[in-house]
Order: C-alpha cells, then structure tokens, then sequence
C-alpha cells in the first residue's frame, strides 16, 4: 500500500524520530574522539608539536566540507538514503584503523574516513529532516536534528573521557566506534525511507516548481560571495566551527598542561557541546518565531566572550567549564540558525547544493582552525591562540550585522542565468 505523503513534523513522526537518533550516532563518533584522542597523540605517539597533534583536525575537516559539498551536489541523483548509508558503510573502518595504528599517520587517515562518514551521514540527515517538515517548523527542526548530534557527541566525549582514566584511551575509541557504525548502519538500511517524494510535493507548491535543479556550479558563487544572506551564513559557520576545531584539538592539552586530569578534561569537552545540543532545541525554534539574524549576530559575540574568559583562565578547570558553558550558548544560538537561514533563502528544488555549499565552507573551518590554532600555539602559547580566535569570532558576528539583509533582495544573479528565489532572513 503507498503512503500518503505529508509535510509536518507531527505528520511524519516516526521517521523524523529516527533520523534524530541515526544523527545522535553521528555526532557520537565525533564525541569519542574530543576528549581523548589528543591526548593520545602525545602519549601514544610522543607528538610535542600542537600543529602536528591537530593534524588529525586538519584532516578531518577538509574531507568532510568536500563530502558536504559532494553530498548535496548528489543528493538528488543519488538519493539522500543512499547517501546515508554510503556514510555509514565508509565509519567502519575508522575504529580498525587506529586500532592498529603504527604512526600517528594512520591515525590521521583513519579522520579522512571519519570526515567522509560526517559528510555524508550528517548531511543527509539535516536535508532528509528538512524535507520532511517542510517549510513553517523548519528552525525547530534543525534545532532538534543538532541537538541530537550534538547530545551524541557531548555523551560521547564525556563518558570516553571517563573511561579513558582507566582504560586505555586508544581502546577507548575502538571499541566504542565499532559499536556505533555497525548499530547506525543497521538502522539506516532497515527502517530510513527516502524523502525525495517530500521535497516535489513542496517544490509543486513552489511559485519556481517547474524550474529545473540548480547544480554546484551555479550555487557555489551564490551561497559563497554573490548573496548577502548566504556568504554571511557562509563565512559566520566557518568561523564557528574554527573555534570548535580550537576547543576539540587544543582545550584539552591546554588544560592537561596545566594540570588537569582525564576527567576533568572530559568534563570539560563534554559540557561544551552538552549545552550546545540540549539549547538547540530552543533556539531553532525561537529563531522560527524572532528571525534568523538576531540570533546569529548575538551567537558569535556570545562565543567570543567565552573564549576570551578562557584565554586569560590560566587552565583552571573551573574557568574552563564556565567557559565551555558560554560557548555551548553561543554556538546553540548560531547553528541550527545558520542552516535554517541558508535553507530559507532558496527554492526547495535548490535547498541540497545550497546547503551543501554552506557546510563545505562551515567545515573549512576545522582546516582553518587546526592550522591557525596549531600554529599560533606553537609560537604564543595556548592563551595566545585562544585570544587570536576570540577575535575572529566576534568580527565574524559584525560581520553578519552588517552584512546580512533583513528585506527581501532581488534574485538576479550576475552575469546572467536564470534566478533562484530567495527569501532574506529576517
């Protein structure tokens, strides 16, 4: 018998439920490695360089901006369940690689794979739950599909962290990793349908419905450079996940220098996206009820407060979790809201590109951030990185101030070519 198909969160609950828990997944495999891998790098494999340790960041986060942009790109050739999949199928490796690991190049090969599966299993469940809610609950949707990956890697990171005191850090990830790409593999093949027949039926609503799909070469300059509320969207994701890349790859050993323990840095990298996920589900949907751009703006400058607490904090473990508390709210504001801008600026036919696009620059920021941190540390010390970061972060929400329309704007591209509607956010 076929199903009818249905806009609404209400109306299509049961899958939207799973794509929930299938991103929990994701983001619990990011969370095995916040608190521990670090200090595996040190330990295990007698790195000194803080450049060299963040390799791994470097690494991971450029293989999945490109599986972001390559995602979306696909997504409606492919099939977004597929695509999902595929992102499951390339995490199994990840566990049996460091595992084995003779060199910390294993190791940084092993988030090659890591950056693939988030690319592509990340993706797909943020498009597929916006697909399926449609366009009036969409921030709240958002909300829930990060604060359930983000929840995974907060539970993730702290009970690694925990464990971690007493086994073997490296087993630690193994094990834990196994457990959870065979488990959300499973899932995904079982019981996830595909959501294309979702997106027609919004697109036949659409004043452009018989537009054809607008491919990567068209919407990377778009959501890049050519439209004010995309490459805000754009540059202010970049520059939030710079300071994500500093808090998984450099908080950790700055605290260790310091004299905290394993715990207290799990503690510490756990509370940070804890706050981050559980405030998602409010502030996606408070940014469906007050706009987009107030809560971007107030996001950044919230974050670079936090990092600014923490740079001059001297490793105290206590300043560290206020710090990570602070950072958590500004980042629950930013990025469900960021996404549910990006998607509100276009056509439903255009919406996987567009977003793919903003998530490969979004992730760029982890290459950004391994480097800039990494590098800056090696010649100022943490609280130099640190406080270079906060700077950055807090120009970044000028900069959406500034730049990012409230009105509506015109939806002629340069040079020609046919227009994607766009819907300014507010």
């Amino acid at each position: 018998m076929t199903r009818a198909v249905r806009l609404g969160l209400r109306e299509n609950r049961a899958q939207f439920a799973l794509l929930v828990a299938v991103n929990a997944f994701v983001g619990a495999m990011v969370g095995l490695e916040r608190s521990t891998l670090p200090l595996v790098g040190r330990d295990d494999f007698g790195l000194t360089s803080k450049s060299a340790v963040l390799s791994f960041i470097v690494a991971f986060g450029l293989t999945k901006a490109l599986a972001n942009m390559v995602a979306g790109g696909f997504a409606d050739r492919v099939g977004r369940r597929r695509l999902l999949i595929a992102g499951w199928a390339v995490a199994l490796p990840v566990p049996l690689l460091i595992a084995v690991a003779p060199t910390w190049g294993w190791v940084v090969f092993a988030n090659v794979l890591l950056g693939m599966n988030q690319g592509l299993a990340w993706s797909m469940t943020v498009v597929m739950k916006i697909d399926l809610v449609g366009p009036r609950r969409r921030g709240l949707a958002l909300g829930l599909n990060e604060a359930a990956g983000y929840g995974g890697v907060a539970l993730a990171a702290a009970v690694s962290g925990w464990i971690a005191a007493s086994v073997a850090a490296r087993d630690v990830i193994v094990v834990g990793g196994l457990v959870i790409s065979i488990v959300a593999l499973i899932l995904s093949v079982a019981f996830v349908r595909d959501t294309a027949a979702h997106v027609a039926l919004e697109q036949a609503r659409h004043a452009t419905s018989h537009e054809p799909a607008p491919g990567l070469r068209e919407m990377f300059p778009r959501a890049s450079w050519r439209e004010p509320a995309l490459r805000s969207c754009s540059q202010a994701g970049l520059v939030n996940n710079l300071n994500d890349a500093l808090a998984w790859g450099l908080v950790p050993l700055f605290l260790a220098a310091h004299g905290a323990s394993v715990q207290d840095v799990g503690l510490v990298a756990g509370l940070y996206p804890a706050v981050w996920g559980a405030g998602q589900i409010f502030t996606g949907h408070w940014s469906d009820r007050v706009g987009r751009k107030p809560l971007i703006v107030a996001g950044m400058l919230v974050q670079a407060g936090a990092l600014a607490v923490l740079a001059v904090s001297q490793g105290r473990v206590e300043v560290a979790a206020l710090s990570a508390v602070g950072l958590g709210v500004g980042t629950a504001l930013v990025y469900p809201t960021l996404i549910a801008a990006v998607s509100d600026a276009v056509a439903p036919i255009a919406r996987a590109p567009t977003v793919g696009v903003y998530r490969f620059w979004r992730d760029m920021g982890y290459v950004a951030g391994g480097l800039i941190a990494g590098a800056v540390a090696d010649a100022l010390g943490y609280g130099g990185a640190i406080a270079l970061v906060a700077g950055l972060t807090a120009a970044s929400g000028l900069w959406v101030a500034f730049d990012m329309r409230i009105r509506p704007a015109a939806p002629a591209p340069a040079g020609g070519g046919r227009s994607i509607p766009t819907a300014v956010p507010r």
